[in-house]
């Protein structure tokens, strides 16, 4: 029997990608997925059109989010089977609205202040969704030839710790389990390594968002190499976490990454859905 495989990771311009959510699940059909999951950042509006979709073009497609919990420097949680109806994500999902317009202002003010001149005027024009991230200040950038790539704007300027970095999230790593768990989803933790610890600190880390619910961690993903695939894994497996895996695709906003094979070696096997099955119907 042919294995199937899946992208766990995945998001639409609901979010700061370039696909609708409809062209995305299309998009993983003709890249013969088994399923994917939509986890757009902090919205569910592409959920309903995904699922449609995915009915149509025979993709699996598992409703889900990625939340930016408060952190040093990046601590991403993805939800995995939410329920989109739930009052208590529909309350944090406005208030994180409010946290991001300001963050959006303050980056483009950062900018301005190094001698960019970009505006939220022409970041909104790139994002049909009305969702406003990072990538869309580095693709003005690129366009206007401030950067060769998005990946240089992100590089130099708008990741963690970076001139034009800003960061007021108020969302606890605990209240995003506890909401994620509220929705009856499973919450797992995305790109453990942009957290930017050490292998001894992550751990103890890890083991703190277990003792508030942490299902598991990203075990697949686009930046792994084989040993830090390897290592995450075991990591896991010694704290008895369960593994997601995913690319973190966004179509044009990150060309590099396919969807489904990230820079092109992932393979994420159905198993790794099946388990996180298991987790939200026991």
């Amino acid at each position: 029997m042919e294995e199937r495989f899946i992208d766990l990771h995945t998001h639409s311009n609901c979010s700061d990608g370039s696909m609708s959510p409809s062209e995305l699940v299309i998009h993983a059909a003709e890249n013969n997925l088994a399923a994917i999951a939509l986890t757009d950042h902090d919205t569910v509006s592409g959920i309903a059109e995904a699922l449609a979709q995915g009915e149509k073009s025979k993709v699996e497609v598992v409703p889900a989010i990625e939340f930016s919990a408060k952190s040093d420097t990046e601590t991403h949680i993805l939800g995995f089977f939410i329920d989109t109806e739930n009052s208590l994500l529909k309350a944090t999902l406005k208030k994180i609205v409010e946290e991001r317009n300001e963050r959006n202002e303050m980056t483009a003010k950062l900018l301005k202040k190094l001698g960019f001149d970009v505006s939220l005027e022409e970041v909104s024009a790139l994002a049909p969704g009305g969702f406003i991230g990072r990538a869309h200040f580095a693709r003005v950038m690129m366009n206007k030839g401030y950067v060769a790539s998005v990946k240089e704007g992100f590089d130099k300027y708008l990741a963690t710790g970076r001139p034009a970095f800003y960061n007021n999230q108020t969302l606890e790593a605990k209240e995003t389990i506890e909401v994620i768990h509220a929705c009856a989803g499973a919450a797992f933790l995305a790109h453990p390594h942009l957290i930017r610890l050490d292998d001894d600190a992550l751990e103890i880390y890890l083991k703190e968002l277990k003792g508030y619910g942490l299902d598991g961690i990203e075990g697949y993903y686009t930046d792994y190499d084989a040993a830090m695939q390897k290592k995450f894994q075991a990591m896991a497996k010694r704290l008895e976490l369960n593994i997601s895996g995913g690319t973190d695709f966004h179509a044009k906003m990150k060309p590099h990454i396919s969807i489904g094979k990230g820079l092109g070696n992932m393979a994420v096997p159905y198993s790794v859905l099946e388990n996180i099955k298991a987790i939200v119907n026991r």
